[in-house]
């Protein structure tokens, strides 16, 4: 992890400065972007019979998912019910207003009925954010790829290997980009080091919308169907498989210059109980322009 922090800080260090170009007396754009750790702390209950599944839910869904891998023979009555808090911690860096770069770890504490667990690190991610195109005021949206790597820790018998990837469709309505529609998708794809064990993809198609006040707080909400594969250890079913809505609404406080400064997420996913989850998001900045 301190590898990739230091790699990911020089990398944004020398595309900071080839940003910085002085166009004829124009303001010069800052020599270094944003740094900051994107802290998110989760509280999420999870159904009988079901995983960590949702919206973006990578580390939640891969502590979740080595412990069904772990576990899973152990558990005669299938995947209890759960309550899971999980704290990510990935180092981000807006390498410019269209590429971010990230790369941490995250803790968790799980009670499946027996109470907390000990809080372990329990995962670490890489991944990217980058706009393949900016509407900038035409007719074509902004058009989204989000890309994360998760892995499970410890690295032993069990383990999870998770690839959550996320295109999403941004529709501004007006030249400042305070409201419009959004519709996406998210695939995410998981490998288990166990030759008992397998987890099939999930699948999230959805839409939504979002506003932002002047006072620079921002509702977005989304609202799709969510299908799973379902969950398989030694040939016996852990998790069916299903097709389910879920629902995601954020409430964002962002700055003059669309920096995020707190934000609170609600989710419901039917999964096909439903599952909830509630996080904050509370960035720590090193460097804000």
């Amino acid at each position: 992890m301190r590898a990739t922090a230091i790699g990911l800080f020089c990398l944004t260090l020398s595309a900071g400065a080839a940003f910085a170009v002085d166009d004829g007396g124009a303001p010069a754009k800052p020599t270094v972007p944003n740094i900051y750790l994107d802290l998110r702390t989760t509280y999420a209950t999870i159904p009988a019979g079901t995983l960590g599944l949702g919206f973006g839910n990578t580390s939640l869904s891969a502590a979740f998912e080595a412990l069904t891998a772990r576990r899973g023979a152990t558990l005669p009555g299938g995947l209890p019910a759960a309550k899971s808090i999980a704290i990510d911690l990935p180092l981000t860096v807006d390498v410019s207003d269209r590429v971010s770069l990230y790369g941490g770890i995250s803790g968790s504490t799980t009670d499946i009925g027996s109470g907390w667990s000990t809080f372990d690190i329990t995962s670490w991610n890489i991944g990217v954010q980058a706009d393949l195109y900016q509407q900038n005021g035409g007719k074509i949206p902004t058009i989204t790829l989000q890309s994360t790597l998760t892995q499970s820790v410890p690295t032993e018998q069990g383990m999870t290997t998770t690839f959550n990837s996320i295109l999403e469709f941004d529709y501004a309505l007006d030249e400042d980009e305070t409201r419009g529609w959004l519709a996406g998708v998210q695939y995410t794809y998981t490998d288990i080091a166990s030759q008992l064990a397998s987890i099939k993809p999930n699948t999230i198609l959805y839409a939504g919308g979002y506003y932002q006040w002047p006072s620079n707080w921002k509702f977005t909400g989304r609202l799709g169907v969510q299908s799973f594969g379902g969950a398989q250890i030694a040939g016996r079913t852990l998790a069916e498989s299903f097709t389910q809505p879920i629902l995601r609404l954020d409430l964002d406080r962002m700055d003059d210059n669309d920096n995020r400064l707190f934000g609170i997420t609600a989710q419901i996913a039917w999964a096909p109980k439903p599952s909830y989850q509630v996080t904050l998001r509370t960035p720590l900045y090193a460097v804000r322009n």
